[in-house]
């Protein structure tokens, strides 16, 4: 399997599919891994642009590292493997919290080498309420999934997959297999890397990074994300974002890249290409 070594030995397991039109570059949510993106990268390969995706440090077939579980370091592993694979004229894809990844990429690395931004359901600008945050939800929410994190994780992703993640508390309607990749990709996670990256997704603050954005953005949101909602994600950075394109997909939730596949890749495939 292909990895790249980063700077403290870490290896950084990705997948580089496709070959010829400009390069798109897919960050996963938390705890999940590539695998997540796995069918946008197969169609953006189909359609003639090299798709790479990669697992998170501590997450899938990554290192599971006890230090370095947060944005920083995540931003700066992205930034290594992109000078390993060459990568130019870059379409930078993340969701959930790969969205907090890619924009930390830009503010300590630069654009000089991404052409455009997409945002998908993504954290950013910060999910935590704090003073100077009224919008955001409150810190007990994230201190209870590390309490449920800690106690029983396997149940806590079964939790989430059956309820807010994909939306199936609403009618039920979401495939046992969506739900169960959702699992299995959990349960592959790191145990400390899963319960520090609750703490990276929720109290980052992306609010000067999103101002500093230099490339042409697409934020893509549901309005009835149970996750990340709305009004405290893609709205709020979509207004932050010099020049940003905010699309909103009523009536869907979080998990985009599966619940509303060929509606996200289509869009996707537009933005790159024009």
């Amino acid at each position: 399997m292909p990895h790249i070594t980063v700077d403290d030995g870490a290896q950084i397991f990705y997948r580089d599919w496709g070959s010829g039109g400009s390069p798109v570059l897919l960050s996963h949510g938390w705890p999940l891994n590539s695998d997540a993106w796995e069918a946008a990268a197969r169609f953006l390969a189909e359609n003639g642009h090299r798709a790479v995706a990669h697992d998170r440090r501590g997450h899938g077939r990554s290192t599971q590292t006890w230090h370095g579980n947060e944005m920083d370091t995540y931003a700066d592993d992205l930034a290594r493997l992109v000078e390993a694979l060459d990568l130019r004229d870059l379409t930078l894809v993340g969701h959930s919290t790969g969205g907090g990844e890619v924009v930390r990429y830009l503010a300590r690395h630069g654009s000089s080498r991404v052409s455009k931004l997409v945002l998908v359901s993504a954290v950013p600008p910060l999910m935590v309420r704090t003073d100077d945050n009224p919008e955001g939800l409150p810190v007990q929410v994230f201190d209870d999934m590390r309490a449920a994190e800690a106690a029983d994780r396997s149940q806590l992703y079964r939790d989430l997959a059956d309820g807010p993640f994909f939306g199936h508390n609403r009618n039920g309607d979401v495939s046992r297999g969506f739900r169960d990749a959702f699992w299995s990709q959990g349960t592959a996670c790191g145990h400390r890397a899963a319960y520090e990256c609750i703490a990276a997704f929720s109290a980052t603050d992306f609010r000067e990074d999103l101002r500093g954005i230099d490339v042409p953005t697409l934020v893509v949101h549901g309005d009835d994300d149970q996750i990340v909602p709305f009004a405290v994600g893609g709205q709020r950075s979509a207004a932050m974002v010099p020049g940003a394109r905010l699309t909103v997909y009523e009536g869907s939730g979080h998990a985009l890249p599966d619940t509303d596949r060929e509606r996200l890749h289509a869009d996707l495939l537009a933005f790159v290409e024009s």
